[in-house]
């Protein structure tokens, strides 16, 4: 014999596999059969109906009798029958598939957007692919590419960050995009938030009310459109209507959103005689308060601080955060129900959604 040979024993019965192809058996040698795709042309004949009776009865379409549907169903399930989604869209132009783009699946707060989409997903019939895109440009458009190969029908883009070659790619593909807990300073495209400039004056003015005249504002990335145009602007109003001038020395940068990069503020902070923070994400919150606490400043009675999230985590720390409210899963879910309408062409009343937001008083404020 040529080739590539396995000798196999299964249960007390020798073969030889040759090639991958041939098996030799009690003495002889037959032919592997290839496994055959089952298509809706075996089970409409098994079934004795039409090709677009099973379609229907799958669909279970009001249509179909219930006998014959359950005739179908049982061919179905006896030859193991899975329809052809991507077959299905391209004879349709419709996949109902849609794509998520989520720069960290690990982070709390993008996580309980993601659940929100996939429930209400769920109750339309749409099937969710969703892509990891770390906040970085270049995993963005390779996601994009990506999504757009699977046909997908539209796209939920969460991100901290649309950057131009983003917004171009998405722009150009001519597919219903919505953003979800992510802002769009050129409002280009339809998304769902709170109003992040009013809660941060909100939060920012809390801190002021007791006694604090020098309070910081900490973000990732002070540049991102989110904190510049938004949550900064908010800050600031606070403090003019406070009669507070504003200092730029007072709005600090952790190099990410992330525990070790707030711990390591401590000193500047201490060296710009802060005594208050808002914090635009709850992971650098807890790195900025444990940091004050391990060097011997009491929180909040010497350091207060406040986050903007209300992630699991600001209930976890001790002291807990004090912390803007936003309703993380019905950001979601209501970014799903928007994109849902965009891709049945239904009227839609307004572009830019923001959802209600509160403040949360814990022990990290007075």
């Amino acid at each position: 014999m040529n080739g590539f040979f396995y000798y196999l024993n299964v249960n007390g019965y020798s073969a030889i596999l040759v090639d991958n192809k041939s098996i030799l058996k009690e003495g002889r040698v037959t032919k592997m059969k290839k496994k055959e795709t089952v298509t809706i042309y075996d089970v409409a004949r098994e079934a004795s109906v039409s090709m677009a009776t099973v379609s229907r009865a799958i669909n279970h379409n009001h249509n179909v009798k219930p006998e014959t549907e359950k005739k179908v169903l049982d061919v179905v399930k006896r030859l193991n029958y899975r329809p052809n989604d991507v077959a299905r869209g391209l004879a349709s132009k419709k996949t109902t598939t849609v794509g998520v783009i989520i720069p960290n699946v690990t982070n709390s707060y993008f996580a309980a957007l993601a659940r929100g989409i996939d429930d209400i997903a769920e109750m339309y019939q749409y099937n969710i692919i969703l892509t990891n895109s770390d906040g970085d440009e270049k995993k963005e458009l390779k996601a994009l590419n990506t999504l757009y190969s699977k046909q997908v029908d539209g796209l939920i883009f969460m991100g901290n960050e649309i950057s131009e070659a983003v917004r171009s790619d998405m722009s150009n593909e001519r597919i219903p995009v919505v953003l979800a807990g992510s802002v769009d300073f050129q409002n280009q495209f339809n998304s769902v938030n709170i109003d992040y400039r009013k809660a941060v004056y909100a939060q920012t003015n809390e801190l002021l009310k007791n006694g604090n005249d020098r309070v910081a504002f900490v973000a990732s990335h002070l540049n991102r459109s989110i904190n510049k145009d938004y949550r900064i602007e908010g800050y600031k109003d606070a403090l003019r209507d406070a009669g507070i001038p504003f200092r730029k020395t007072l709005l600090f940068e952790a190099n990410e959103a992330t525990y070790d990069s707030g711990y390591k503020l401590r000193n500047k902070l201490v060296q710009e005689e802060v005594t208050a923070a808002i914090v635009s994400n709850d992971d650098v919150a807890a790195g900025v308060m444990n940091s004050m606490s391990d060097s011997g400043i009491n929180v909040p009675e010497q350091f207060e601080v406040a986050t903007s999230d209300n992630t699991k985590l600001t209930e976890m720390t001790r002291p807990m955060l004090s912390t803007i409210t936003q309703p993380l899963y019905d950001i979601g879910a209501v970014s799903m129900r928007l994109l849902t309408k965009l891709m049945k062409n239904e009227e839609v009343s307004e572009r830019n959604i923001l959802l209600p937001f509160g403040l949360k008083d814990r022990n990290s404020t007075k």
